[in-house]
C-alpha cells in the first residue's frame, strides 16, 4: 500500500492524465508533466480556467519551459501543520522547490523525533529546499542541512524563517554529501538519525559528479559510519524511475544490519487528487532501530 500524504489545505491535485498533473498551490493553478499520469484526463487540463501556468515539455529539452497564461506573484507559499514554504518556478525546470509528498516522511519523522524522549541529531543529505528539515527541526532536533546548491540552501533558511524556526539548531552546509560525510567521520561527529533524497544525476559545487546507480551504495556505506551508538531511524527516498522500493529495502538492510538491530520498511509515495485516485510520487524506505 502507497504512504499517502495527506493534512494538505494549500496544496491539491485537481486532476491527472494524457501525462500531465493540475494543481494547486495556494490560489496559483499550475499543470506539469507527469509521466504515471497514462490515463485519459477527464477534461482538457490546458483549457482549465483558472489556469496560470503551464509547463511544456514536447520538442526536446532545449523547447522546455514555463508558459504563463494568467500573472502572479514570481515567489508564492504554501503551508501545511504550522510550517510554511515559499516557492517559485524553476527556470529550466517543472520544478517549484517543494515535493508535497514528502509531507507523508515528515510526519513520521516528527512522530519518530517527538517519540525519542532525547535529544536528536539528524543529518539532511541532499535537502534541497529544507522540508525535512523544518519538519525535524519542528519536533525539537537538532539538524544538519547539507546541499550543493545555494540557493536551495537559501530557500531552506526562507522557510524555516517563515515557519517560526529561524532560531532552531540548524547548521546550513553548501558541499558535496559525500565529501561533507568523509570529513564528519574524520572529525568524529555523529548523527542519532539520518535522512537522504539522492537525485538521478547531479553535480556538486565543483563539479562533481553524482549518478545513482553508481555512487548511492557506497554513500551508504560511508553514511552509516556517522551514526551515533543509539541510532533512532535511516530514512531515504528517491524519484528515480525504476527503482523499486524492495532496491531501497535491500540497500538499507545490507549497509545497516551488520551492525544495527533494526526493522526496514520501504513504500510507495503517493498524492491523493480530486478524481478519488491516488497519484504515484516515487518510493522511500525507512530503517528504525531496536533498543
Amino acid at each position: 500500500m502507497p504512504h499517502i500524504a495527506e493534512g494538505w489545505k494549500d496544496y491539491t491535485i485537481i486532476a491527472t492524465g494524457d501525462g500531465y498533473k493540475l494543481e494547486r498551490w495556494g490560489k496559483v493553478c499550475l499543470l506539469r508533466p507527469d509521466p504515471q499520469a497514462i490515463w485519459e484526463a477527464p477534461f482538457d487540463l490546458f483549457s482549465y480556467q483558472w489556469l496560470n501556468a503551464y509547463y511544456r515539455a514536447e520538442g526536446g529539452k532545449r523547447e522546455e519551459k514555463w508558459v504563463i497564461l494568467k500573472p502572479f506573484q514570481e515567489e508564492f507559499t504554501v503551508a501545511r501543520k504550522g510550517l510554511t514554504f515559499h516557492l517559485k518556478l524553476s527556470k529550466n525546470f517543472k520544478h517549484t522547490g517543494l515535493f508535497p509528498e514528502q509531507a507523508a516522511n515528515w510526519d513520521d519523522v516528527i512522530s519518530l523525533i517527538r517519540g525519542a524522549g532525547r535529544d536528536i541529531k539528524v543529518l539532511n543529505l541532499f535537502a534541497y529546499t529544507g522540508g525535512a528539515t523544518i519538519a525535524a527541526a519542528s519536533a525539537g532536533a537538532s539538524v544538519t542541512h547539507v546541499d550543493a546548491a545555494p540557493a536551495m540552501v537559501e530557500r531552506a533558511k526562507q522557510n524555516a524563517a517563515s515557519s517560526a524556526l529561524s532560531g532552531a539548531p540548524i547548521r546550513y552546509i553548501v558541499d558535496d554529501c559525500l565529501k561533507f560525510v568523509n570529513r564528519e567521520i574524520r572529525r568524529g561527529n555523529r548523527y542519532d538519525a539520518v535522512i537522504m533524497d539522492p537525485p538521478s544525476f547531479g553535480r556538486g559545487p565543483d563539479g562533481e559528479v553524482w549518478k545513482l546507480e553508481t555512487n548511492l551504495y557506497p554513500l551508504l556505506k560511508r553514511t552509516v559510519e556517522v551514526l551515533s551508538d543509539k541510532p533512532l531511524f535511516f530514512l531515504i527516498n528517491s524519484y528515480t524511475t525504476g527503482l523499486q522500493p524492495t532496491v531501497i529495502a535491500d540497500l538499507l538492510k545490507l549497509v545497516l544490519r551488520e551492525k544495527y538491530d533494526c526493522n526496514v520498511n520501504a513504500y510507495e509515495l503517493a498524492l491523493p487528487t480530486e478524481q478519488g485516485i491516488e497519484l504515484p510520487c516515487g518510493c522511500s524506505g525507512i530503517a528504525t532501530f531496536k533498543g
